[in-house]
């Protein structure tokens, strides 16, 4: 895989713009759910939960995380949908305690619900990471438009639900498939009104792709920057890194975060999404110096 000359954009979200490009931004993962693949439960369904995931937040935070991603509904393979209104009661009070003592902090709202999404701008949040595009709620992009937040548009290939009985992929489809379908869900999110500057693109690493379907998107990346727009990556500690030849202990799990979050910044990934902030702020200095290189 040859390194990249990332290209930069300017993102224009709710209130401010954040500079992609000239350094990677870091999101933090704030779950707080009683059912995420990795942090299920930890800010959640607990008497001291909503301070627990507060503090997980400021720590994020003071490690030098640029973003936090506020969900609050699984979608790991096979998870059950929520109402709009438990998802809103789970994630609102958290985010409000976030504002109250970061009131400059840049929070995303990791959701598919258009109503999730509207209540969380208007406390205070300044973008919507939505894991399905677009598809999932017909009203989210018109939704996003009115607004006028940042958006993410990830690739999801079919939902929870379907994820285990999906057909098999090619390696050669993997990526022709995500920018393809990407790119429809820019059209349409652009014919809703929102404003290209506004969008960022994630290929959904793990949405839909099984195990090894993976490292394509990884050996590939460079491919997204055909749409030309900002591109976000979230590998971080899913299960396929630990299939990888003698990476197969759980506890690799960050060791093997780490260098496919390597890998995606030095392919032109802007922004990386992740559990473990305080290593990706240091792996993302090392790649972002070498992106530096004048050669390149």
């Amino acid at each position: 895989m040859p390194f990249v000359s990332r290209p930069l954009y300017d993102w224009q979200l709710r209130t401010r713009r954040l500079a992609l490009g000239r350094r990677t931004l870091v999101m933090g993962i704030l779950n707080v759910t009683p059912d995420s693949f990795s942090d299920g439960g930890h800010f959640f369904n607990a008497k001291d939960a909503p301070d627990r995931a507060l503090q997980r937040a400021m720590t994020m935070l003071d490690q030098g995380a640029d973003l936090i991603d506020l969900g609050g509904e699984s979608t790991r393979p096979g998870s059950t949908r929520i109402s709009p209104d438990e998802e809103q009661s789970r994630v609102l009070p958290v985010l409000a305690g976030v504002l109250r003592e970061r009131p400059l902090a840049i929070v995303s709202m990791d959701t598919f619900h258009s109503s999730t999404a509207r209540c969380a701008i208007e406390a205070g949040a300044e973008i919507v990471n939505d894991v399905s595009g677009h598809l999932w709620d017909e009203a989210m992009s018109s939704t996003c438009a009115e607004l006028g937040c940042g958006a993410v548009l990830m690739h999801a290939r079919g939902t929870p639900a379907e994820w285990r009985g999906l057909p098999a992929l090619k390696p050669d489809e993997i990526m022709p498939m995500i920018v393809r379908e990407l790119e429809a869900r820019v059209i349409a999110a652009t014919a809703a009104g929102v404003a290209r500057d506004r969008l960022v693109l994630d290929p959904g690493v793990g949405f839909g792709k099984r195990l090894d379907e993976n490292y394509p998107i990884l050996a590939h990346l460079e491919a997204m920057h055909r749409l030309k727009l900002p591109v976000l990556v979230g590998v971080s500690r899913k299960s396929f890194l630990t299939r990888t030849p003698r990476l197969q202990d759980e506890g690799s799990r960050l060791t093997a975060t780490t260098a496919a979050n390597t890998a995606a910044i030095l392919a032109g990934a802007h922004i990386v999404r992740v559990h473990d902030v305080q290593a990706a702020v240091d792996a993302s200095a090392v790649a972002d110096h070498i992106l530096r290189d004048p050669f390149l």
